[in-house]
C-alpha cells in the first residue's frame, strides 16, 4: 500500500495530492498533524522531515519534483507529461519559470514574517499573473493540449490566491478566470482538497 505524508494545508502537499486524484491511484494520505506517531515515522523517513513524503513499498521518496515525476513514470495513465524528450524539456522549462515566478512567491507569502517583503511579493505575483493572462488562452491547459504537471503544480496556487490576498480583476484577466474555473471544477481537484484547503475559498 502507498502513503504519503502530507500537511493539510500545503502547497506542495496539494500539488502531489492532485496527481495522485487525478491518476486514481490507491493511496493512504497521513496528515501529520493529525497523527503525533507520523511525526516520528517522518522524522526517520525523511532526513529533512519535511512533508510531502511517498512512502511506496521499499521506496521513499521527497521532493514535490520527484514525487510527481515518478508518479507519472510509475502510473503511466493518464500521462502528465509528453512522450519525446523535446516536449518533455519544454514543459519542464515552464515548470521551472513558473516555480521561479508564481510558486515561490506562494512559498514567501505563506512562510515569510516580513511585512514589507510580504507585500512587494504579494504585488510581484498578482502583476506576474496578469501580465501572463493570454497564456492561459492558447491552449485548453497551461501551454499544452493535455493537462500536465504543470497544471497539477499551478492550480493549488491559484486556489489559495485569496487566502495570499492576491485579487485578480475578471475584466483584466480573462483567460486566467476561466482557466481557474474550469481546473477548480475538475473532479479530481475536487478530490485532491482536504477540508482546510477548502476553506480558504469558502471565505471569499
Amino acid at each position: 500500500m502507498m502513503a504519503l505524508y502530507s500537511s493539510e494545508n500545503c502547497l506542495d502537499c496539494h500539488r502531489v495530492r492532485f496527481v495522485l486524484a487525478e491518476k486514481g491511484i490507491n493511496v493512504e494520505i497521513i496528515h501529520v498533524e493529525q497523527d503525533r506517531a507520523a511525526t516520528a515515522d517522518l522524522a526517520e523517513l525523511n532526513p529533512y522531515g519535511e512533508t510531502p513524503t511517498l512512502v511506496d513499498r521499499d521506496m521513499v521518496l521527497y521532493g514535490t519534483w520527484v514525487v510527481t515525476e515518478y508518479l507519472d513514470e510509475r502510473y503511466p495513465h493518464p500521462p502528465l507529461m509528453p512522450v519525446d524528450p523535446v516536449s518533455r524539456s519544454r514543459l519542464r522549462l515552464v515548470m521551472y519559470r513558473m516555480y521561479r515566478d508564481w510558486i515561490d512567491a506562494g512559498h514567501v507569502i505563506e512562510t515569510s514574517g516580513g511585512e514589507k517583503k510580504v507585500a512587494a511579493t504579494r504585488k510581484q505575483l498578482q502583476d506576474s499573473l496578469l501580465a501572463a493572462d493570454n497564456l492561459f488562452g492558447l491552449t485548453p491547459f497551461l501551454l499544452n493540449e493535455d493537462l500536465s504537471l504543470a497544471d497539477c503544480a499551478l492550480t493549488p496556487l491559484l486556489w489559495r490566491l485569496p487566502a495570499y490576498g492576491v485579487e485578480l480583476d475578471a475584466r483584466k484577466a480573462p483567460h486566467l478566470h476561466r482557466y481557474m474555473d474550469r481546473m477548480f471544477r475538475r473532479d479530481s481537484f475536487q478530490r485532491s482538497l482536504t477540508e482546510v484547503e477548502r476553506l480558504l475559498r469558502e471565505r471569499e
